[in-house]
């Protein structure tokens, strides 16, 4: 399986920066998610690799070999760079059955009769959908027709196969299920996937690395647990995380190299950095995910603050509990069906070491635990 590399690559539309100045390496048999809100440039990203759409400038390599470059003069086409294309709308051909759509692609290539049969055959097996083999796609659900797609995609064996939102016209329900499918068939086929999507969710579940974008810049390249935990910027953990990470603001005071004082929430605590802390005394903001502030009764937790129930919104599983400090409106998760009456008295801990620190700028500049002065 191939490695695509990316060099400052730059995409342009007259006085329009779509993608600016990217640099991406995406590994051998990797899943990469290219995720970001509509307009980031996402989708122009995957077209220019797949060689669908050309690049102002920069230099695209894949399985080692250059496929486009601005300094080279070198623009090779997207038919022989050895990719597969998987659409939002699927394109399946209406007037063919699933075992025809398969094999068209590798009738065009011009294969053998026998390999056609039995490569047709094998994809059918693959995505279970033997049964549908003389129906029309008229004639199928969503989620079927979806992988007809996918098997007409992966039929000709390409490096990589490129899928450009591909499940946005299914039912949640279905999503669910073909989250499961496409990152199973990614194990099994072990090919490369470059995926766009604007779902977190699909980008989280799915990926071995998350290339998050915003206004055409990378903003981080990681892999999905740690965009989650160690976000690079303040952007990065509003984007990531359901409900959004709660930005507190706040005062702080170095004190030493992995450690401070903060001033937040009407309270005082000594901060515990597991890196050195480069931060100026004065205002900053303080990032702590739903997860970790844990109600429980008053006195039964460390780092306790009192606060008011805003609102309580249980889903089955779990709970989000909207709780209110002063003018500070904080989101707090907690498993199971609970409920609290509005406005009444809570009392929530700051649990964990991944309370994060952004300077004014919004860049990430430590992650940490936090102990209550006088606890």
């Amino acid at each position: 399986m191939p490695e695509i590399v990316l060099k400052n690559i730059t995409k342009k539309w007259g006085g329009f920066t779509a993608v600016e100045n990217l640099d991406l390496k995406i590994e051998d048999g990797a899943f990469i998610t290219l995720l970001g809100p509509s307009g980031c440039g996402k989708t122009t990203t995957l077209r220019m690799i797949a060689g669908l759409e050309t690049p102002s400038s920069g230099e695209i390599t894949i399985d080692g070999k250059v496929v486009f470059s601005s300094d080279k003069g070198i623009n090779i086409s997207a038919a022989k760079r050895d990719v597969g294309f998987l659409f939002q709308n699927y394109a399946l051909w209406p007037h063919m059955t699933v075992y025809q759509n398969i094999a068209f692609g590798l009738e065009t290539l011009k294969w053998k009769k026998p390999d056609i049969e039995k490569r047709v055959s094998e994809m059918l097996d693959t995505m279970q959908i033997q049964q549908f083999a003389q129906r029309y796609p008229s004639e199928l659900s969503g989620g079927q027709q979806q992988r007809v797609a996918i098997a007409r995609t992966l039929a000709p064996k390409p490096k990589v196969l490129f899928m450009d939102e591909p499940l946005s016209n299914l039912d949640a329900k279905l999503r669910g299920e073909m989250r499961t499918e496409l990152k199973r068939l990614h194990i099994d086929t072990g090919s490369t996937f470059v995926y766009v999507t604007h779902d977190q969710l699909e980008a989280m579940t799915m990926a071995t690395k998350i290339c998050l974008m915003k206004e055409g810049v990378l903003q981080q390249y990681d892999a999905p647990l740690d965009v989650y935990a160690l976000p690079a910027n303040r952007f990065v953990a509003d984007f990531v995380g359901n409900p959004t990470m709660n930005f507190i603001d706040g005062k702080v005071k170095v004190t030493g190299k992995r450690t401070a004082q903060l001033e937040f929430l009407g309270s005082s605590f000594v901060f515990h950095a597991k890196e050195d802390i480069n931060l100026q005394d004065g205002d900053v903001t303080i990032g702590i995910r739903p997860e970790s502030l844990p109600i429980a009764e008053k006195g039964k937790a460390p780092n306790q603050i009192t606060g008011s129930a805003y609102s309580t919104l249980p889903a089955g599983m779990e709970t989000t509990v909207k709780i209110k400090v002063g003018n500070t409106i904080l989101s707090s998760v907690m498993f199971g069906s609970l409920d609290y009456k509005v406005d009444s008295e809570v009392h929530f801990s700051i649990l964990g070491d991944r309370v994060l620190l952004f300077n004014m700028e919004g860049k990430r500049v430590a992650s940490g635990s936090v102990e209550k002065k006088g606890e």
